[in-house]
């Protein structure tokens, strides 16, 4: 089974104190969920039509597993810390097996 990949970006952050709290929580939820953290920060280059912004990659066993993640209390307690305070793109991507 291919693994999956959790890929955010952050389009703006309008509250930093909320981003703060989330990452607490989202962390350790991602990862008791079986979540590992490849990389998370701003590019060290862009290139195209790419935005200069925050990104973070966590790979997954499997698609049905990373849509688990997101979908357990603990994870959605870290989205309702989160609130408004950034506008965020996420997708999960099923690995090239």
């Amino acid at each position: 089974m291919p693994k999956a990949y959790w890929i955010s970006t952050y389009r703006s952050i309008s509250d930093p104190a909320a981003l703060a709290e989330y990452a607490k929580l989202a962390g350790p939820a991602l990862q008791a969920a079986g979540g590992r953290f490849l990389a998370r920060g701003m590019p060290a280059q862009v290139y195209e039509a790419a935005v200069n912004q925050r990104a973070v990659l966590i790979e997954f066993d499997s698609v049905a597993q990373a849509i688990a993640a997101h979908d357990t209390p603990e994870y959605q307690a870290a989205l309702d810390a989160l609130g408004n305070g950034a506008e965020r793109d996420i997708r999960i991507v099923e690995g090239v097996a």
